[in-house]
């Protein structure tokens, strides 16, 4: 077995998680979020191993950190590793600890950012500083871009990065950062680490709906919040045809022949009935989806507005955006208009590539009795804006993580948390990945 990871690493990939987390990069999306302490604390851990780190700014405060390791092979295609350091928002009050402590606790790192996604910004820096100890050069190039904005619209980040700093990412054709390589257990005794190989494509809507303004006491046929109202409970109860792009496909191919069923792809609804939790990992993403998540309309009970306002979270396989669009016309009918308030890409990455094979060999090292499967992400990541660079996008964090972990409920939930364990894993696992990547 090649040279692994060292004790030193695993303490720090602990460290680096918990004092990553004690630094609030609170991104509520109105521009105030303030990076530039997480960037200029990763930037002084790359520079401690000889790494030389450049910070980017588009906006006062809103850092990136982006460094370049030179592989052996100057002929060989570099690859991207990426993660972000904002967060989005917690309320100390609903939490068991501090949100921002990092505290440690029972063999758990506690706190905003455990799971999205500073622990993988921690992996990322205790890997390649291992590397500098023990004088290791990967095979390819690794450019490591640590981002703002993520949890935004990745404006101050991965975007202007993408658009602005092109040159950076020269010779990239891949890219790794969340999610993936977790441990899902399905409740029969199977371990299940599903890496990622897609995303579905963003689009939040604004929905604008338009009337006669008038007296609440009055007939009025043309009230606009009558008219939203009704285009939004079509939106919700609307019944999306399965749509399997070739990840997907692949992802229930491969739990099909886990459990044993047939791969009856004609009718997803029942093989997905078949796969019990295991289901979960692909239901949402076998179809678009629209949800309507917030509504403004009126400012007095008697006071008939002209106008009322509904926002849609609306996601989009790849190959499904005209589908959706389509649809939403339809929905929305002749009296609502409807925009994109935000619209990113869906994102694809084969399956069958060499990298997707050097990852599922790293997590099968470490987890013999795991069982890896391709799945695609229902929401999006940074991967999305590299992708303008003709980067293909994979999502690998790898976790270890114990029964009873409910590792979705994480992202974005309260009392957020890593087991040591997991991160010490998760290290080993990024190391041997990024060996012989």
């Amino acid at each position: 077995m090649a040279e692994q990871a060292d004790g030193q690493a695993l303490d720090e990939v602990v460290t680096f998680t918990s004092d990553l987390i004690r630094i609030d990069t609170t991104n509520r999306g109105g521009g105030d979020c303030q990076e530039r302490p997480a960037a200029e604390y990763a930037a002084a851990r790359l520079a401690e191993a000889g790494i030389e780190p450049t910070l980017l700014e588009r906006t006062k405060g809103r850092t990136n950190v982006v460094a370049r390791i030179e592989g052996t092979d100057p002929s060989a295609d570099a690859l991207l590793l990426h993660g972000h350091l904002d967060v989005v928002p917690a309320a100390a009050a609903d939490w068991s600890v501090h949100p921002f402590s990092g505290e440690i606790r029972d063999g758990v790192v506690w706190g905003r950012g455990a799971v999205d996604m500073k622990n993988m910004d921690a992996m990322i820096l205790a890997v390649v500083r291992a590397w500098a100890r023990q004088g290791v050069r990967p095979r390819r190039d690794i450019v490591i871009a640590f981002t703002a904005d993520e949890e935004a619209s990745a404006e101050d980040g991965s975007g202007f990065l993408a658009d602005r700093h092109a040159a950076l990412f020269e010779g990239c054709t891949e890219g790794v950062s969340e999610s993936g390589a977790f441990t899902f257990h399905d409740g029969a005794g199977r371990q299940i680490y599903p890496l990622s190989a897609g995303e579905r494509g963003t689009a939040w809507l604004k929905l604008t709906a338009r009337g006669r303004a008038g007296h609440g006491s009055k007939v009025n046929k043309d009230n606009a919040v009558t008219r939203l109202a009704a285009a939004i409970t079509r939106i919700g109860e609307h019944e999306w045809p399965p749509r399997l792009t070739p990840t997907v496909r692949a992802a229930l191919t491969e739990l099909a022949a886990l459990y044993g069923i047939e791969p009856d792809l004609t009718d997803v609804d029942r093989l997905l009935d078949k796969l019990g939790p295991a289901a979960r990992l692909v239901e949402s993403t076998v179809r678009n989806s629209a949800n309507p998540t917030m509504l403004d309309a009126g400012y007095k009970i008697n006071v008939i507005p002209g106008e009322a306002v509904a926002h849609v979270d609306g996601r989009y396989l790849p190959g499904g955006e005209d589908e959706f669009r389509d649809t939403l016309d339809l929905l929305t009918g002749p009296d609502v208009e409807w925009e994109f308030h935000h619209h990113e890409v869906a994102l694809q990455a084969p399956v069958d590539s060499a990298t997707f094979a050097r990852m599922r060999a790293a997590v099968e090292e470490f987890a013999p009795e795991g069982h890896v499967v391709p799945y695609c992400m229902s929401g999006g990541t940074d991967a999305k804006q590299f992708s303008r660079l003709g980067i293909t996008g994979y999502g690998f964090t790898p976790l270890k993580l114990p029964e009873g972990y409910d590792y979705n409920a994480m992202f974005h939930g309260v009392d957020e948390r890593v087991p040591v364990e997991a991160l010490h894993f998760g290290v080993r696992v990024l190391d041997r990945f990024l060996r012989t990547a």
